[in-house]
């Protein structure tokens, strides 16, 4: 080993358990990241699933998403406790119109498994869909992911 990996070793640390698992997932869900990967549902909770799937807490999300709906961003916006997560439409509007997306998914996990859309994810869903329309983004879909993740699309809740 040289003195420059020593040094990078030392000066970083050891990585935990807990560095190496949020690594490999970032690996694996990026290599969901491909041109029609959010025209399906079933590809989109999966990836989902990785990048939300592993937090004790509610964490909301944003996929940024251009004309041709392929990734521009992936962004974790609010994070809550175990059973919620408050999420402000003003703040949505910003990020969004930061990257210039021209749709988005949005995406919150349940810590619990239990994927089934509450009446507050339907508020939200409702008020970010009007907040979203009035500078022309679509939303196409809100994942909430879980043991088996839902998608209000899939689902006639949009």
């Amino acid at each position: 080993m040289s003195d420059e990996r020593k040094t990078d070793y030392v000066t970083e640390g050891p990585m935990t358990v807990t560095q190496v698992l949020e690594k490999a997932a970032d690996i694996l869900a990026d290599r969901f990241v491909t041109s029609d990967a959010y025209c399906s549902p079933a590809r989109t909770k999966a990836f989902l699933s990785f990048k939300l799937g592993r937090y004790e807490r509610e964490v909301f999300a944003l996929m940024l998403l251009d004309n041709q709906n392929r990734l521009i961003q992936f962004v974790e916006l609010f994070q809550g406790t175990i059973d919620a997560a408050s999420v402000y439409p003003r703040e949505v509007v910003k990020v969004v119109l930061q990257h210039n997306a021209a749709g988005v998914i949005l995406a919150h996990n349940h810590p619990s498994g239990e994927a089934t859309p509450s009446e507050a994810d339907r508020t939200i869903t409702r008020r970010l869909i009007e907040a979203l329309g009035l500078i022309d983004v679509r939303v196409l879909d809100h994942i909430v992911v879980g043991k088996d993740s839902v998608s209000f699309a899939e689902r006639g809740l949009l």
